[in-house]
């Protein structure tokens, strides 16, 4: 099953080697869960003097479930990578939690 990506870069364009490894970040995701519906990313640059300006947030659609991360790094790579690295260990977290559960 593909899962639908949306990327929206806020006042800046993308690049497209940026989109491939957001893209590429979020389809290690399926690993982890294979029902992942539909992804959006939005990356933004803040207006202020701190380095580490460049927000990610990503907002995972899976059914019985929704996942959302906020990281912010000095790279649009990094503050992905840590997005995605915080949703992996939620949907890891719900995992087990169903099996203990079930």
């Amino acid at each position: 099953m593909h899962m639908q990506v949306q990327i929206h870069s806020v006042h800046f364009d993308a690049d497209q080697r940026l989109i491939a490894f957001v893209e590429n970040k979020l389809s290690k995701l399926n690993t982890f869960h294979d029902h992942i519906i539909s992804c959006e990313v939005f990356l933004r640059v803040e207006k202020n003097d701190a380095r580490e300006n460049k927000l990610s947030e990503v907002k995972i659609h899976a059914p019985g479930a929704d996942f959302f991360a906020k990281r912010r790094a000095s790279s649009f790579e990094a503050s992905v990578d840590e997005a995605v690295e915080a949703i992996r260990r939620q949907i890891l977290k719900q995992k087990k939690v169903r099996a203990d559960v079930a």
